[in-house]
């Protein structure tokens, strides 16, 4: 029944204003998580593609989605019972776009459609550095040894060897791609994707080369400078262009990405921009107030505190954080807690001199005491009897 129906945006986790490439994206997303093909025999997973499917088949369509915003599920009573999932029409919808590149992922060819046996960008590298908190701060230059490829200087990038020449594909007769159909749940879709013989150049080497073994490239390690941006944060990368895996066809190269690791500061921590860490502050000087010695990313700085300042106190150092890496002339602030510390060890002089402060401050170790005695009823003793004291 309709009632029993989720409303359409909200299975494709979308609002109601969305425009058509948010619905295509985000149907394309369930319709690959949950396509049969990918979970085979998993009922509950059929159940939710065919509920996307029907979902993104109204919505995607104009006449249809403004009949759902106006009516709901009850537009669509009457033409139930005329095949497609659970009764309900696909037959205006156009899902060929979504399919070709969905199914082109199911089986190894990916966005392939697109490609023609034409000059391809070569594959991003990763890798990773590790750098120290203050290097993250200020920016700093490191410099990283990895295996890169590069053209054979036998074969110029052909893999053939020389006096030979790369075959024109027999499989895909040179096109870098072949056509496959497969039965979806809408019918035979016709796909694309790149030819798993040639991958895509057209050509087929039978004569290898012997130094690079056919692959047209030669790996050998390299030393690479990276320049570490001032205000780069842990798990960010920084992107070095033209260092990546070799193009194919005289594609370019694409890029080496390397992930930023910052070991965390013993006394430092950041959120953002700003830098938060915690100064011990003697009783003397949270008392009567005076200078204290700071540590920042900068160096020591002096810091006064007034008199009278209570432990947790947070002072700001304005500026003294993280360089902005959108922002060069920004820098984030410090925040410092300052935690009052109790002396653990005290000589006899200084133990009668602390009573006497204390007597002329309120008396605090003797309040317990003073309290007792102007207490009406019971006194201290009796309250001990009865479990106030142990």
């Amino acid at each position: 029944m309709a009632d029993s129906k989720r409303d359409y945006y909200e299975v494709l986790g979308v609002d109601k204003n969305a425009d058509e490439d948010t619905l295509k994206k985000a149907y394309r997303q369930l319709a690959k998580k949950y396509h049969p093909d990918m979970n085979p025999g998993d009922k509950e997973a059929e159940a939710k593609f065919k509920e996307a499917s029907e979902a993104y088949a109204v919505l995607s369509d104009p006449d249809k989605r403004r009949q759902y915003d106006q009516y709901g599920h009850a537009a669509f009573d009457g033409g139930m019972g005329q095949g497609g999932f659970g009764g309900f029409d696909f037959s205006g919808a156009d899902f060929t776009d979504i399919f070709g590149d969905l199914f082109g992922d199911f089986f190894g060819g990916g966005r392939s459609r697109s490609s023609r046996g034409g000059p391809q960008r070569g594959a991003n590298l990763r890798t990773s550095i590790r750098i120290s908190f203050t290097e993250a701060v200020f920016g700093c230059k490191k410099e990283l040894e990895l295996n890169l490829k590069d053209e054979c200087k036998t074969c110029h990038g052909s893999g053939a060897k020389p006096g030979s020449k790369p075959e024109t594909c027999p499989k895909c007769k040179g096109q870098g791609q072949v056509v496959f159909t497969q039965q979806s749940f809408f019918g035979t879709v016709r796909n694309v994707q790149v030819c798993p013989d040639c991958h895509g150049s057209g050509k087929i080497v039978k004569e290898k080369c012997p130094d690079c073994g056919g692959a047209g490239y030669i790996s050998a390690r390299k030393k690479i400078e990276v320049s570490i941006p001032a205000g780069i944060d842990n798990g960010q990368s920084v992107r070095i262009s033209g260092k990546g895996e070799p193009g194919s066809n005289g594609g370019e190269r694409g890029d080496l990405l390397v992930e930023v690791i910052v070991t965390p500061h013993p006394i430092f921590q950041r959120q953002d921009v700003n830098i938060y860490s915690s100064v011990p502050v003697s009783f003397a000087v949270a008392a009567l107030g005076g200078e204290i010695l700071i540590d920042t990313v900068d160096g020591r700085v002096a810091y006064e505190v007034k008199p009278g300042t209570q432990t947790d106190t947070r002072v700001r150092l304005k500026g003294k954080g993280v360089p902005s890496l959108r922002y060069k002339d920004v820098r984030g602030d410090h925040y410092v807690t300052l935690v009052v510390q109790t002396p653990e060890k005290l000589s006899k002089e200084a133990r009668e001199l602390l009573r006497e402060f204390d007597a002329l401050t309120g008396d605090s170790l003797n309040a317990v005491k003073n309290a007792s005695g102007n207490a009406s009823g019971e006194g201290t003793e009796d309250k001990k009897k009865k479990g106030f004291w142990k």
